[in-house]
C-alpha cells in the first residue's frame, strides 16, 4: 500500500506533495475494512461448500461409530497443511498474492470441518435442543419468524436478551429457506468460520504473517473447544482478542478511525452478548486509566512550575477521558439498536419482576479460572503465554494490551464472587474461554521467542520447530471432538423438529410435535405468531414460533414478563373447580391469556412441570408439577385432544 497519493494538480510536478496524514489514514482503514469483508466472504463460501459436501453423505452417528471422528482428523490435517503452505510461502516470499487468501481458506476450513464433520449425520447443533440450547433455538425461531425485535417467548414484550446473532441467524434461515431449528447448526458453524477468518485478517494486520496464522489456528482450536456450544460467544472471543489490541492502540494514539473501530466492536458485542461487552468495556477503562497514569508520570519534572504541571496533567487526563468517552458514545449508540426497546419499557415503569438471569453460581464460578494450570497442551501453551505477558508487558504493545484484558477478567471474576454476598453474580465463569484464548495467543508469541532463542543457541533447527508445532496443533485439534463428546452425542440423541433421532433410535415424545402443530392450526384457525401456548414442553416453542405464556425458567425469562407472578397465576388456575371459573380467570388475567394448553397426561390430571429459582443452591432450579383437573376443560368452549403422552386443549 502506498504511503502517499498524488492529486491532479500535482500530477506533473517532479516532486509531488504527499497526501495529508488524515487521507492516508482513511485510505489505510478503508483497505483494512475491505480486507475484513473479503475474509468474511471467503470464509462464508468455504464454510458453505464444506457444509454442503458433508451433507451429501449419509454418515453413521457419532455416538455409535468412529468414522466421523476419523474424517474430522483428516479434514483438520488438510486445513492445517493449507495453513502451513501459507506460512512457508510467507517466509520464503513466494506466492505473496496468495498467502492471505490461503490463510483465510485454511482457517475457515479448519473451523468448518472441526464442527460440521462430527455433526454430519444430525440436523442439530452441539447440545441438540436441550437445556441452554433450547432457549437459544427458541430465540432463533422467533427472529426467523419476524424481521423486527421480539422476545423469544412472551408476546408484546421488548426483548431482554441481545438479539444480534439471532437476528442475523434469522435472516440466514430465511435466505436458505430452512426452519430455524435446522438452520441453527449451519448458521453457528458459518458464523464461527467467518469470525476465525476475520480474526486472521486482524492478527495479520498487527504482526508478522506466519505468527498471525499460528495464533489464529491456536485461538480457533481453543475457542471451539471451550466455547463451541455457545456460538455467539465464540464469535466475540475469536474477534475480541485482536480487537482489544486495536482498542488499546486507539486510546493511546487517539486516531479517529481506530476509536471508531473500537467503539463499533464494543457496541456490536453489546448486541450479541452483554457479559462480554461489559468485560470489553471494563478492559477499555483500565487501558485508558493505565495510559493516563503513564502519561502523567511522563510529565513529572521538578523544574516545571507546579501550576503549569497541574494544568498539563489535567489536559492529559482530559484527552484520555475524551477518547474513552468518544468510544463509549459510539458503542452505546450501536448497543441501543437492540437495547432501546427494553430500556424504554423500563423507563415507562413497565412492571418487571421474576427475572433471575444472574442467579447461577456453579463450582467453576466460585474459583478464579486457571487454564494455565491444566495438565494439557493447551494448559502448557497458556502458561507460556502468561509468562510472556509478564516478561514483555513493557516492551510489546500486544503484550501490554492482552495483559490488561487478563487483569480485567480476573477483576471481573472477583467482583462476581463478591456480589454473591448481595444475592447475585455476574456469571463470570463464562469468561474462562476468553482467558484461555488470550493466553493461548500470547503463548504462541512466547513460543516464537523461545524458538528464535533456540535457533541462536543450537543452530538452524527451524524444521524441527515447525514439525513440533504441527504435531502439537494436530494433537490438540483431533482431541476437540472427544472434548465435546457429550455435546455432540446430545445432538444425536435429541429428537429434532422432524420427529427423528439422528442415531436412528426410537424418537422421544417430541416426535408428536408435528401432529400437535397441525391440530393447533386447524382448531384455532390462527397463525402461529398470534397464538399463545401454555406448556412445559418448551422444545415445542423452539421448533414452532408460537408464543408461550410462561418461559422455561426464570433465568431465561424476560423481567418484563413477571415470571414469578405468572407462575403463581398458573398454580391458582390449577386449583379452580369449574370451566366457568377458569374462563373467568383467563379473561381477567393481567397478561394475554393462553388460547392453547399443551399438557402431559398423568394420573392426577393434566400436568405441567414448572420451575422455580432456588439460588444460591446449585443446581439453581427446582422442578415441581402442577396438575389441572380434566373437569376444568369438560366444556364446549374447549376442545380436548389426546396425542401420545400429550393432552392438547384449545380454547374455542
Amino acid at each position: 500500500m502506498s504511503a502517499a497519493t498524488t492529486d491532479a494538480s500535482t500530477a506533473e510536478s517532479p516532486h509531488p506533495s504527499p497526501a495529508p496524514a488524515g487521507h492516508r489514514g482513511l485510505r489505510r482503514y478503508g483497505v483494512d475494512t475491505a480486507t475484513i469483508v473479503a475474509a468474511a466472504v471467503v470464509a462464508a463460501v468455504v464454510g458453505a461448500i464444506g457444509l454442503f459436501a458433508i451433507g451429501q453423505v449419509q454418515w453413521p452417528a457419532f455416538n455409535s461409530s468412529n468414522v466421523t471422528g476419523a474424517l474430522t482428523t483428516v479434514g483438520q490435517c488438510v486445513a492445517i497443511a493449507v495453513l502451513l503452505v501459507a506460512v512457508v510461502a510467507s517466509r520464503m516470499g513466494a506466492l505473496t498474492r496468495w498467502v492471505t487468501p490461503l490463510s483465510w481458506v485454511g482457517i475457515s476450513a479448519f473451523a468448518t470441518v472441526t464442527l460440521a464433520m462430527p455433526l454430519g449425520a444430525t440436523k442439530l447443533y452441539l447440545f441438540g435442543i436441550s437445556v441452554d440450547q433450547q432457549f437459544r433455538t427458541e430465540y432463533l425461531t422467533r427472529l426467523a419468524d419476524t424481521h423486527g425485535l421480539a422476545d423469544m417467548t412472551y408476546i408484546d414484550l421488548a426483548p431482554y436478551y441481545p438479539a444480534g446473532w439471532f437476528w442475523l441467524g434469522g435472516r440466514y434461515a430465511n435466505l436458505v429457506d430452512q426452519p430455524a431449528w435446522e438452520a441453527f447448526k449451519p448458521w453457528a458453524i458459518l458464523s464461527i468460520a467467518v469470525a476465525a477468518a476475520v480474526a486472521m485478517a486482524l492478527w495479520t494486520r498487527m504482526i508478522r504473517t506466519d505468527r498471525a496464522i499460528a495464533i489464529t489456528l491456536a485461538t480457533t482450536a481453543v475457542t471451539i473447544m471451550y466455547a463451541g456450544p455457545e456460538p455467539y460467544a465464540a464469535v466475540l472471543i475469536l474477534v475480541g482478542a485482536p480487537m482489544m489490541i486495536t482498542v488499546f492502540h486507539a486510546l493511546r494514539s487517539g486516531r479517529r478511525a481506530a476509536l471508531l473501530a473500537g467503539g463499533i466492536f464494543i457496541g456490536v458485542s453489546a448486541t450479541f452478548y452483554t457479559l462480554f461487552a461489559g468485560l470489553f468495556a471494563l478492559s477499555a477503562v483500565l487501558m485508558a486509566l493505565y495510559l493516563a497514569v503513564d502519561a502523567i508520570r511522563a510529565t513529572a519534572n521538578r523544574a516545571t512550575d507546579p501550576g503549569a504541571l497541574r494544568r498539563r496533567r489535567l489536559r492529559v487526563l482530559g484527552v484520555h477521558a475524551a477518547r474513552l468517552i468518544g468510544m463509549g458514545v459510539v458503542s452505546g449508540l450501536i448497543a441501543l439498536i437492540v437495547w432501546a426497546p427494553y430500556l424504554l419499557a423500563r423507563l415507562r415503569n413497565s412492571p418487571a419482576s421474576g427475572g433471575t438471569a444472574e442467579h447461577y453460581l456453579p463450582s467453576s464460578g466460585a474459583q478464579l479460572p486457571t487454564p494455565m494450570l491444566h495438565l494439557t497442551l493447551v494448559g502448557v501453551l497458556c502458561m507460556i503465554g502468561l509468562l510472556w505477558l509478564l516478561l514483555r508487558n513493557r516492551q510489546r504493545t500486544v503484550s501490554l494490551a492482552l495483559g490488561i484484558v487478563v487483569i480485567a477478567i480476573y477483576l471481573f471474576c472477583l467482583l462476581s464472587m463478591a456480589l454473591t454476598a448481595m444475592g447475585t453474580t455476574l456469571l463470570s465463569f463464562r469468561l474462562e474461554p476468553l482467558l484461555a484464548v488470550i493466553l493461548s495467543a500470547a503463548g504462541v508469541l512466547g513460543i516464537a521467542e523461545i524458538a528464535r532463542a533456540a535457533v541462536r543457541r543450537f543452530g538452524d533447527i527451524r524444521f524441527l520447530v515447525v514439525v513440533a508445532a504441527v504435531v502439537a496443533a494436530v494433537g490438540v485439534s483431533q482431541n476437540i471432538p472427544d472434548h465435546l463428546s457429550s455435546e455432540i452425542t446430545t445432538a444425536y440423541t435429541d429428537t429434532d423438529g422432524n420427529g427423528d433421532r439422528a442415531d436412528k433410535r426410537p424418537p422421544g415424545a417430541q416426535s408428536y410435535f408435528p401432529q400437535i402443530d397441525t391440530l393447533i392450526r386447524q382448531q384455532t384457525g390462527r397463525p402461529r405468531d398470534e397464538t399463545i401456548v401454555l406448556t412445559a414442553d418448551y422444545g415445542f416453542l423452539s421448533i414452532y414460533p408460537y408464543y408461550g405464556f410462561q418461559g422455561l425458567t426464570s433465568h431465561y425469562a424476560n423481567p418484563l414478563a413477571e415470571f414469578d407472578k405468572r407462575a403463581a397465576a398458573i398454580e391458582r388456575w390449577a386449583t379452580l373447580q369449574t370451566p366457568d371459573e377458569l374462563i373467568r380467570a383467563l379473561d381477567t388475567s393481567p397478561w394475554r391469556a393462553p388460547q392453547v394448553f399443551l399438557f402431559r397426561y398423568s394420573a392426577d390430571g393434566y400436568a405441567l412441570r414448572l420451575a422455580t429459582d432456588v439460588y444460591p443452591n446449585d443446581p439453581n432450579v427446582r422442578r415441581y408439577t402442577v396438575a389441572f383437573g380434566s373437569a376444568l376443560f369438560d366444556d364446549p368452549r374447549f376442545t380436548v385432544t389426546e396425542v401420545g403422552p400429550f393432552v392438547l386443549v384449545v380454547r374455542r
